[in-house]
């Protein structure tokens, strides 16, 4: 995406007292991308989204939303975002209608704006039947689907979305993650989930927080690799043995499913002859393909390391 990003972090710190709960943090967000921002508890996440939604001060550091800066502009920053925490500020005893009003009115609209907005908002969030409907009486799902509206009601440019699928059942996560992807289209999301294949199906980039920093940050397809060494399927496969017999071969296993982990030595030189000594050996290769880590592999590897990686560009 071409253009000035929406969101702009630079060395953004948070301390607690004697605990540096966020250390230096930099990046950016385009408009038409979702980031995740993904971290073990006590690694800085919700530290660091409360710093972006501009209700929790930072000790250094800027936080710029959509050219505003958040710490000398911050109601025409404010204006720009909308914020769902974990847990929906909904009010029980109103119905859908009159919370989104209330929250359009908080945002600054009125008359045919607001009623507008509030339709559009309950729209987009399947909440288009349910305006008579008590807060109190819907279903967590729902709840969180009201708590979604009140925040893209007034159109922002950045949305900040906080564990939006915690504790919903399958269906309501499928419907509320299609809400998130047309969020994603037009808007930069900022999305928090422990859910991992969550992130892995919404988000553009990822951003693993430990320890107070970022760990790494890179883009959702290309994710570092490890030194896993290639998956191999061969028709007549003469087992790990054999395969891990042949001289380019550092180590074979065979895998759950009954492919090969294969390691080679020398580069693409080393695979190319690899694929030839299949053939030779009337193995039948299938499939020869680099195996990457998984973004749970990523995040185990980074979560219960010592020391936190220099994040990728």
């Amino acid at each position: 995406m071409s253009g000035e990003p929406l969101v702009q972090v630079c060395g953004l710190h948070k301390r607690y007292g004697p605990v540096h709960a966020v250390r230096g943090l930099d990046f950016h967000l385009e408009r038409g991308r979702v980031l995740g921002l993904l971290g073990a508890n006590g690694a800085g996440k919700t530290s660091t989204l409360g710093m972006l939604a501009g209700v929790l001060a930072p000790s250094e550091g800027r936080v710029v939303i959509a050219g505003h800066d958040l710490r000398r502009s911050p109601l025409a920053a404010k204006a720009r975002l909308g914020y769902l925490p974990e847990t929906p500020p909904v009010f029980q005893d109103l119905t859908v209608d009159e919370y989104l009003h209330h929250c359009a009115r908080l945002r600054g609209l009125t008359g045919r704006r607001l009623a507008a907005a509030v339709d559009a908002a309950k729209s987009r969030c399947g909440l288009a039947d349910s305006g008579t409907r008590l807060l109190g009486n819907l279903s967590k799902g729902y709840r969180q689907r009201a708590g979604l509206a009140q925040a893209i009601v007034h159109a922002p440019d950045v949305v900040i979305l906080d564990e939006p699928t915690a504790g919903l059942d399958p269906a309501q996560m499928r419907d509320l993650r299609q809400v998130i992807r047309a969020l994603g289209r037009e808007h930069a999301v900022i999305l928090s989930t422990h859910v991992l294949p969550e992130a892995q199906t919404l988000c553009d980039r990822v951003q693993i927080m430990h320890e107070g920093r970022l760990a790494l940050s890179a883009p959702m397809d290309a994710l570092p690799g490890d030194d896993a060494g290639h998956r191999v399927r061969l028709r007549c496969s003469p087992g790990a043995g054999k395969v891990a017999a042949l001289p380019m071969v550092d180590a074979a296993e065979e895998d759950v499913d009954g492919s090969l982990r294969v390691r080679v030595r020398g580069g693409e030189d080393g695979v190319v002859d690899f694929a030839a000594a299949c053939a030779a050996a009337g193995w039948g290769l299938l499939e020869l393909s680099p195996r990457r880590q998984s973004l749970e592999d990523l995040f185990i590897s980074i979560a219960c390391s010592d020391g936190a990686r220099e994040p990728a560009a």
